[in-house]
């Protein structure tokens, strides 16, 4: 059973913006762009994606928490009954104590899909359309690959038992019936559409709806839009990418934007519109404004998914200091510098220390 808390590195009372945190941490060190040619590191890539799908659903992180499975199917009662501790020995030691077979159609596997949506989809939500492909039964055959005849080996039942004694007492060992692969079934015709497989790929077209307020790497699920099997579709979890904000940046719940001043309008002050999410708003910049200050427009970042407050925008304060100025510019500047007292050197001498430089 594994983990999830370790593989990720948090406590198990991590807070969703700690378990968050160090997913991003972990997944930006051993993603494969990064380790090309390293299959360890994929492996471990893909196990860290695995351990932040269960814990950052709700759901699946209690089923998780409670049965050490986010797995409905595969979760033990708080307190198991006898069969069910049989069961449980039966995991940990690779034999069958009750004789009981596991036998029946298995689900279909999970897939992950990403989806790139801008920065106003994510503070606003609402539904986005997903694309992506997925195995599905094979309307010819129902999903049998053909025509099927009960197994002789196993008698159908997927699997043999083997008896074994040993000083605790007997005990059935059992293992995937060999001849049929577990199945319980052979193929007397394979079906011609689909080559036995039972399925076939389909591309998709689905509507998700997104919560406001959603952040990079958030997952959402679909229940049963994964691939199809005869025990049942798997589910599909969606992974939100969010394009860069030509003017803003994102911070959590608040929103940051960096605004460039000019000298004259840091030092007399202006009147300026700075960009939100919801099209342009009024700021007032008061005389003698700082290079590094930051004014704070309350409500104007993201909405919490949780229910709380909003998030802030944060505007910041860029002095810009012109590279190139006009003759009549220069000399409205020496005379600024002269009435409050700065010293600057004299006009030209740049070029007196170049010649002496070159010379």
């Amino acid at each position: 059973m594994k983990d999830y808390y370790a593989v990720l590195g948090v406590s198990r009372d991590a807070s969703q913006e700690e378990i968050k945190k160090a997913y991003r941490k972990l997944a930006l060190k051993y993603h494969p762009d990064k380790n090309p040619n390293d299959p360890s590191a994929e492996e471990r890539f893909k196990e860290i994606n695995e351990a932040y799908a269960v814990l950052s659903d709700p759901e699946q992180r209690s089923r998780y928490d409670r049965f050490g499975t986010a797995d409905p199917r595969q979760a033990h009662p708080a307190d198991p009954g006898v069969g069910d501790l049989f069961d449980l020995l039966g995991q940990m030691f690779g034999f069958n104590v009750t004789g009981r077979g596991r036998a029946g159609p298995r689900r279909g596997e999970d897939l992950e899909t990403v989806v790139t949506i801008s920065l106003e989809q994510a503070a606003k939500g609402g539904e986005v359309e997903v694309r992506y492909r997925r195995l599905v039964l094979c309307e010819a055959c129902g999903g049998a690959g053909g025509k099927r005849q009960t197994c002789p080996t196993c008698g159908g039942a997927g699997r043999v038992r083997q008896v074994q004694q040993s000083i605790f007492g007997q005990f059935v060992t059992e293992t995937a019936c060999p001849h049929c692969r577990g199945r319980g079934y052979l193929l007397s015709e394979t079906c011609p559409t689909c080559g036995g497989k039972g399925r076939l790929e389909k591309e998709e077209r689905i509507k998700v709806t997104l919560p406001a307020g959603m952040d990079e790497d958030d997952l959402l699920r679909v229940p049963g839009a994964g691939n199809e099997s005869t025990g049942g579709a798997g589910d599909l979890y969606v992974r939100v990418r969010i394009k860069p904000h030509p003017e803003l940046k994102r911070e959590g719940k608040d929103l940051i934007y960096h605004l460039k001043l000019g000298l004259a309008q840091a030092a007399l002050g202006s009147q300026l519109e700075v960009p939100t999410l919801e099209g342009k708003v009024p700021l007032e910049v008061p005389p003698g404004t700082q290079h590094g200050a930051v004014f704070e427009l309350p409500g104007q970042g993201l909405p919490d998914p949780r229910g709380g407050r909003p998030g802030n925008l944060r505007v910041v304060v860029e002095l810009v200091v012109p590279k190139k100025l006009s003759p009549r510019a220069r000399e409205i500047l020496r005379e600024y510098a002269a009435e409050v007292g700065e010293e600057v050197p004299p006009e030209g001498w740049l070029e007196k220390v170049k010649k002496k430089i070159f010379k």
